[in-house]
């Protein structure tokens, strides 16, 4: 309703609107040690309407479990883990044959095979792998988390220049035994790997150490974060880096297990069982200490006999024997396929057998 107040001297004042309200409105009780305000001051920004294409920040710490399960929707865990394996198993049996004088690809080798002859191989590195893992983030948790804030901050400005020197040292020496020059010794060529995971992750960890002090220097101005794509991008070419660096030195790695292997078969090879193959027609096997027998039964049904071999390698339809004196300097490996023209006798080495058919 419309009132007309009158001044003391009996003059009319200017109209007032008030609003008519039939109950009055109880006072609102606001928790102890809460300001007033800030409640509706929460609530009025939770009910602003965003703009129209505007992507709602995303701190480091929630992008890398998205990024990891976006990879993960891709490559699930254990068919990384089987591939990995695989690889392993097959880069072995690359570098075992390699020091026989053979390759990888003439024996019908399965999964399977791979698979199994990655195990004993693949621990090491694997428990290596995660207890280093383990070890940085109990030090990043004692030297940077557990720290009072002013023993912090001087951490900081000493381990940031320090871890992004390193990561830059070490990727660049990585490109440079890929691209240029080997600069890594010949005696551990997986450094060029993991010169890569590890500056990779050096750089990362540097990166995540100086946003927040970035941020702590600019007080009035609200933190400025990477869009929710823009991070799980950047985990995304992280991940992706590191698992090419873990690949590249898995491969090397598995290839030198394969070639001790061989040479403690070397070694031992006198202790291994003899082999004597009987064939249907000659074979014409020339090695050093193998010897051919032909056999004077004219209703024989394997004709000829060599002495002096030992069974390395079995595989589909393939065997892959080596003379008893087999060397890797003047020794030769040799290739049978498996049929019923050809016959296998196993003994125990140094045991007497009759030098005939």
């Amino acid at each position: 309703m419309t009132t007309t107040a009158k001044t003391p001297e009996g003059g009319a004042a200017e109209p007032s609107t008030e609003a008519a309200s039939p109950v009055a409105s109880p006072p609102v009780a606001l928790p102890q040690g809460r300001a007033p305000g800030l409640d509706g001051m929460a609530a009025a920004r939770a009910h602003e309407p965003r703009e129209a294409g505007a992507e709602s920040p995303m701190s480091d710490a929630s992008a890398l479990p998205k990024a990891l399960k976006i990879l993960g929707s891709v490559v699930a865990p254990t068919t990384l883990l089987t591939a990995l394996m695989y690889y392993f198993g097959r880069q072995a049996y690359a570098g075992l044959l390699w020091y026989f004088g053979s390759d990888v690809t003439v024996l019908d080798l399965t999964v399977q095979d791979y698979l199994n002859n990655s195990v004993a191989g693949f621990i090491p590195p694997l428990i290596a792998a995660a207890g280093a893992t383990l070890l940085a983030l109990w030090l990043h948790h004692l030297l940077v988390e557990a720290m009072p804030p002013a023993t912090r901050q001087i951490v900081l400005r000493v381990l940031i220049p320090a871890a992004a020197i390193a990561g830059i040292t070490m990727v660049s020496l990585a490109v440079v035994d890929l691209v240029m020059a080997p600069v890594f010794p010949a005696a551990f060529p997986e450094g060029r790997g993991l010169s890569l995971s590890i500056g990779v992750l050096l750089l990362s960890y540097a990166t995540q150490l100086l946003r927040p002090l970035i941020a702590a220097r600019r007080p009035k101005q609200a933190p400025q974060r990477a869009p929710g794509a823009v991070a799980v991008a950047e985990w995304g070419a992280v991940f992706i880096l590191v698992s090419v660096g873990l690949f590249w030195a898995v491969g090397t790695y598995a290839i030198g297990v394969g070639v001790d292997y061989a040479q403690q078969f070397e070694t031992s090879l006198p202790t291994h069982p003899d082999v004597v193959a009987y064939s249907e027609k000659r074979l014409s096997l020339q090695a050093p200490g193998v010897r051919e027998v032909t056999c004077q039964d004219p209703d024989a049904a394997y004709r000829f006999r060599y002495d002096g071999l030992k069974l390395t390698l079995q595989s589909g339809n393939q065997y892959l024997l080596l003379p008893a004196g087999w060397t890797h300097d003047n020794g030769a490996a040799i290739l049978i396929p498996r049929s019923d023209k050809v016959r296998l006798e196993f003994s125990q080495p140094g045991q007497v057998r009759t030098a005939t058919c």
